[in-house]
């Protein structure tokens, strides 16, 4: 598995994400997701799916420390001793001690950026998360938690997918050290209609899911988030590491980005996205 350093954090570049996925369905596709060989697996405390993460991957037969595990604190536990106490809650859910990598899920004006930040270090201090980071953070917003935090932020999670430019948001997390991890990579199904997208499988004998998921990884600094439920695409979103993608293909697919690709933007939470360059 190929793996994004960041800030000190290493990441296995494709990630396999938990979102809408009922508990029954979860028990039954980590553990095929990680024998297909994924390492990262990625959930939050709003998917209501943590315990039944924490049991498939305790059965899985695979080891915990060779697992990256991300989990992401939801906007109503933001307030210190709320954000510490489902800090615990999850860890006892996901039958662990620690997770690798902890997310602010959205933002929330509610409670200052310095508070949830300074959660964060807490528990990063007191070992039970290795890494931290945000989620769906524009970058005023990011530079800000940058500034506040005693530990380097590793990612920022985001919505990316052909259809969306978020160069901004990429160049802001380069320039400090971030990585970003992709969501909604298939644009809620989109992608698998695109006849440019379609024409670039064929040419490699990929499918679209696959060509997309190269995609992402192929560009610098970049993790993506593949989701299914059914093993035999699990098996096949993880085998992309044996093609590469011409610098004209990239350039193809980076071109179908438009300006109202963005489909994740709940009203409560969404900032004020950057406007593409």
């Amino acid at each position: 598995m190929h793996t994004v350093t960041a800030n000190g954090a290493t990441i296995p570049a494709l990630g396999f994400g938990t979102f809408r996925i009922p508990g029954p369905e979860v028990l039954n596709i980590v553990p095929q997701a990680l024998k297909a060989g994924f390492r990262h697996i990625d959930t939050a405390q709003i998917y209501g799916n943590e315990a039944e993460v924490g049991q498939a991957i305790a059965s899985s037969g695979v080891a915990r420390r060779d697992i990256f595990l991300t989990t992401k604190v939801w906007v109503d536990n933001y307030r210190h001793d709320a954000f510490i106490r489902s800090v615990e809650e999850s860890l006892t859910k996901l039958k662990t001690d620690y997770v690798d990598l902890l997310l602010l899920h959205w933002p929330n004006g509610a409670v200052s950026l310095a508070e949830q930040i300074g959660a964060l270090n807490e528990v990063r201090k007191a070992g039970k998360v290795r890494h931290i980071g945000v989620s769906n953070f524009n970058t005023t917003l990011m530079a800000e938690a940058v500034k506040l935090s005693d530990a380097p932020l590793v990612t920022n999670q985001i919505e990316y997918h052909p259809y969306i430019n978020q160069d901004v948001v990429i160049d802001a997390a380069k320039k400090a050290g971030m990585a970003v991890t992709g969501y909604y990579g298939m644009a809620d199904g989109k992608v698998f209609s695109d006849v440019v997208l379609k024409d670039i499988a064929a040419r490699h004998g990929k499918s679209v899911a696959q060509v997309v998921l190269r995609w992402l990884v192929q560009q610098d600094g970049i993790i993506a988030l593949s989701k299914t439920v059914s093993e035999a695409r699990a098996i096949q979103n993880v085998a992309i590491f044996d093609f590469a993608l011409t610098a004209e293909e990239m350039a193809a697919i980076h071109a179908l980005a438009n300006a109202d690709g963005r489909i994740v933007s709940p009203d409560g939470l969404a900032p004020i996205w950057d406007k593409a360059a």
